[in-house]
């Protein structure tokens, strides 16, 4: 009687799901059943058994063979200590299944039953299921799948660790999204995807989203590992595309925070570009870009794959587009893919932002999931000041920003106090408004105006006595706007779109005394580009890329001397000659381009182009190659948490052809030779990237270029030069990178390049070294956030000086005088053949942020050439060439700036 109330509530307890295979009653599945009830002793207090240890039963080989199931009721008799003496079949269920839950039964152990707190011995009932394993059909009867996987896990960037709750948004190509969130461990996964292309969203409150497109694949897993830095409010980001294996050997990238910090460049991010191996040092007030030994000529600026004639403002202060527009800078040094063509140096590719309309609380922190909010900002400092303001308007967002310098009005009377040479300086201008949607879920529609304007004026009232026609009133003026359109979209899983036009005018305006050039070119460009996921492993992007537009050019000069050429004398000796005509400049072009990943390990990218300049007359062909291989990590170990990867190794090599067609002046009738070739440079490099630990890589390329077909000149029988394409030379350089990447303190690198550039003119001349050669070149620089708002950077340059075309000193004579110019024309010696003082320069930044509750506040001090050193930028000389002194670059430039934005 004492069993029965606690065994009646026992009979009231709910029977649990079964687990495969042979599964007991007295485990997740028992039911206990009592013996006819009895009214309870009310004295009495008893608390029925608990099993702690369960035995899974042999499942009789019989009865499996035949596909049959079975219950046993067992009674089981559990003594004090709660182990299992006897077990009696209640209900027998043959073939083999009571011996076999007999013999289960008495491995069970329980927590024994008590009688107000005291241990005795029951009898239970206890009921045993038998159930069969489901068998696993042949991969041969399986339905065949129709979708696939993403998952994956989200990590803290700096420290490593699993970021949980974190959301993962996956956008199909039709639009619909499937969400999911990352668990305690940072692992997420959504399945059943129609395959695709997904454009995948991750987001966590406090750090900065993430944005990649992945390839869904029928019947596969997709596992992917994305890191979240921690949002940094107040400082501008700009994203540098390099989470993918280029499809160029080298694509130089330089993170978020780095590029606002950087010593010396006054926050540009553009500017950071100067700080890379490869870049070598323009002369002073020059801002121009030199990439491994080539004339600026040879490189190429593009917006969004947009041509714009230069990415600095005069004097290089300055980039024509501001950072907080930027949303990517590809760099490529050499080598480049076939979507770009018609030069032989350097691409610098700038993608402009969409607008930022993220919303945000009190004291700077970001409302997860709520957007349309507008922001600005203003920035004062000594160089110049600009503005932005930013927001939403229905489905449109956009951004209007601008630009304005006034160094102009406190740096020349620092020029005229330091002597520098150079006592005017310029005023700039820049401006961008950008108007985007999202027609659908997959697409983008931007639309974007954008321009810059320099302009230049001094009063040269006192002409250098070796050059007297050198006087008079000197304008130089720069300019160029854009519009332009951008389009982005997916036409099926498995083919995307990228649509750009763009239309607008190139101006330069050059005058002084008698001489003039100007040129009003208005430009239209159009790019397409298709790419098709072929099967896994293989992609194809196909392309045109048309550039066209008529131009009105005017020229009163004397044909000037090509880059390497020593100048030809005092202008007032030299002819003038005049062209004054209207044309259309027609360049088409058509290229493809292959993505070959046979394993995760090697991408080898195969590409051709085909150039026409109707200018010239004729059609280039350009087969190009380029290849990656992880030896070590890498690509195959992407999947496996950070820790537990290898330390990459990466071999990387190419090799390709390179056009430039011949400048617009040297096909002209008047000033050059109609029916030039273009140059031609082919393009060698190897290198291999080392990561040292998770932070630190070094990485080592070395670079030939083989250049033949190069335009040069001679003395023609007129007045004039003759141009052929007789002129050859080479380049080769190694160049040295070790980065300390960011974390939340630090940033650094020390970049080294050695190089050498040499040209012949024409067969038979001697070889000499080119204009912009640079034999080395070192830049060591870094920035340590001290805490509560503080930073401190510098960077230290140490480069080969210019080179100069030296003229014949005394006791030799040194010039001739010419009569009817009134003037002394120099003896020159070889071109370019002596090298001016070795540079050097101390550059510091110092910033400061203050978070109020719904604003910040940030001041900056950059101080270029901290030390005052005066740079030997070009060899100066008086009336008859006898004495020579430096002409020295810019002072201590210091810049000092405040900024507050909402």
């Amino acid at each position: 009687m004492a069993l029965a109330a606690p065994v009646a509530r026992a009979q009231e307890s709910t029977e649990p799901s079964s687990p495969q295979g042979a599964v007991p009653a007295g485990g997740p599945n028992a039911v206990v059943r009592p013996p006819p009830p009895a009214e309870p002793l009310p004295e009495a207090k008893i608390v029925m058994p608990v099993q702690t240890k369960f035995v899974e039963a042999v499942y009789p080989k019989e009865a499996e063979d035949q596909g049959l199931a079975a219950v046993v009721v067992l009674f089981l008799t559990i003594d004090k200590t709660g182990k299992v003496t006897k077990a009696d079949v209640a209900e027998p269920a043959g073939h083999g299944f009571d011996e076999a839950a007999q013999a289960a039964a008495l491995g069970f152990e329980f927590q024994p039953a008590t009688r107000d707190g005291k241990p005795f011995a029951v009898r239970i009932p206890y009921k045993y299921n038998f159930t069969l394993k489901e068998v696993p059909k042949p991969a041969s009867e399986l339905p065949k799948p129709t979708t696939g996987n993403l998952s994956g896990i989200v990590r803290i960037s700096s420290v490593e660790q699993p970021l949980a709750g974190a959301e993962i948004v996956a956008t199909g190509p039709d639009g619909a999204e499937h969400r999911t969130t990352a668990d305690e461990t940072g692992k997420w996964s959504i399945d059943g995807l129609p395959p695709g292309t997904y454009k995948v969203h991750v987001g966590a409150p406090g750090f900065s989203p993430l944005d990649s497109s992945e390839d869904v694949a029928v019947g596969e897993s997709t596992e992917l590992t994305y890191r979240l830095g921690a949002e940094v409010k107040g400082s501008v980001e700009v994203v540098v595309r390099g989470e993918r294996p280029p499809r160029e050997v080298t694509r130089r990238t330089i993170e978020r925070r780095e590029m606002t910090r950087i010593p010396g460049t006054s926050g540009d991010a553009l500017r950071s570009i100067q700080s890379l191996p490869g870049v070598a040092r323009p002369p002073g007030l020059a801002g121009l870009l030199i990439v491994r030994g080539s004339s600026p000529n040879d490189s190429a600026y593009f917006i969004d794959g947009a041509s714009v004639p230069l990415i600095y403002h005069f004097g290089g202060l300055s980039s024509a587009v501001p950072s907080e527009l930027l949303e990517r800078i590809d760099f490529y040094p050499g080598n480049f893919s076939s979507r770009f063509g018609t030069v032989m140096g350097g691409i610098v590719d700038v993608g402009l932002r969409e607008p930022d309309t993220h919303c945000t609380g009190d004291y700077g922190k970001a409302i997860e999931g709520k957007t349309g909010c507008f922001h600005g900002f203003v920035d004062l400092n000594l160089i110049d000041t600009r503005a932005m303001v930013q927001g939403k308007v229905g489905e449109w967002s956009f951004v209007v920003a601008g630009r304005r310098s006034w160094f102009d009005t406190w740096l020349k009377p620092a020029l005229e106090a330091a002597d520098a040479g150079v006592t005017s300086a310029p005023v700039y201008y820049d401006y961008q408004a950008i108007a985007e949607t999202h027609p659908t879920k997959s697409s983008r529609l931007s639309l974007r105006f954008f321009g810059s304007d320099d302009k230049f004026k001094a009063l040269i009232s006192d002409p250098i006595a070796n050059d007297p026609g050198f006087g008079g009133s000197l304008t130089f003026g720069t300019s160029f706007y854009r519009g332009q359109a951008l389009y982005e979209t997916d036409l099926s899983p498995s083919v995307d779109l990228r649509s750009m036009i763009a239309a607008g005018d190139n101006v330069v305006d050059f005058g002084l005394g008698p001489f003039k050039f100007q040129l009003d070119w208005t430009i239209i460009s159009v790019r397409n580009e298709l790419s098709f996921k072929i099967l896994r492993g293989l992609k194809l992007h196909t392309g045109m890329d048309f550039l066209t537009g008529p131009y009105h050019v005017f020229i009163r000069l004397p044909p000037p001397p090509r880059p390497g050429e020593a100048t030809p004398g005092p202008f007032v000796t030299q002819p003038l000659q005049q062209v004054d005509e209207n044309g259309m400049v027609w360049r088409p072009a058509w290229y493809a381009e292959a993505e070959v990943a046979p394993e995760k390990r090697l991408l080898i990218v195969p590409g051709f182009r085909v150039d026409y300049a109707r200018d010239s007359g004729h059609t280039d062909l350009s087969p190009r190659l380029n290849a990656r291989y992880d030896l070590i990590g890498g690509k195959a170990e992407e999947d496996r948490p950070i820790e537990e990867r290898s330390l990459r190794t990466t071999l990387k090599g190419g090799a390709g052809f390179f056009y430039q067609p011949p400048q617009f002046p040297e096909t002209n009738a008047v000033f050059g030779t109609p029916g030039l070739y273009s140059n031609k440079s082919i393009h060698y490099s190897v290198g291999v990237e080392q990561e040292l630990n998770r932070h630190v890589e070094v990485s080592l390329e070395g670079y030939y270029k083989d250049l033949t077909k190069q335009v040069s000149r001679a003395e023609s029988l007129g007045a004039t030069f003759a141009y052929s394409n007789q002129g050859t030379g080479s380049i080769i350089g190694l160049e040295t990178l070790v980065k300390y990447k960011p974390d939340d303190r630090f940033f650094g690198w020390l970049a080294y390049t050695l190089s050498r550039s040499v040209r012949v003119d024409r067969p038979g001349q001697p070889e000499h070294l080119f204009q912009y050669d640079q034999t080395h070149n070192l830049t060591v620089l870094g920035s340590y956030r001290l805490g509560r708002g503080w930073e401190f950077g510098a960077r230290f340059r140490l480069i080969s000086g210019n080179l100069d075309t030296p003229v014949a000193r005394p006791p030799a004579l040194t010039a001739l005088y010419a009569a009817d110019a009134a003037a002394y024309t120099p003896i020159q010696g070889k071109p370019f053949s002596t090298r001016l003082p070795v540079f050097h320069q101390l550059d510091l930044r110092v910033d400061k942020a203050w978070q109020f509750k719904s604003w910040r506040l940030s001041a900056y001090l950059d101080v270029q050439n901290v030390y005052d050193y005066a740079a030997r930028e070009a060899v100066a000389y008086n009336y008859d060439y006898t004495k020579t002194s430096y002409q020295t670059g810019l002072p201590i430039i210091p810049s000092l700036g405040i900024r507050g934005e909402i």
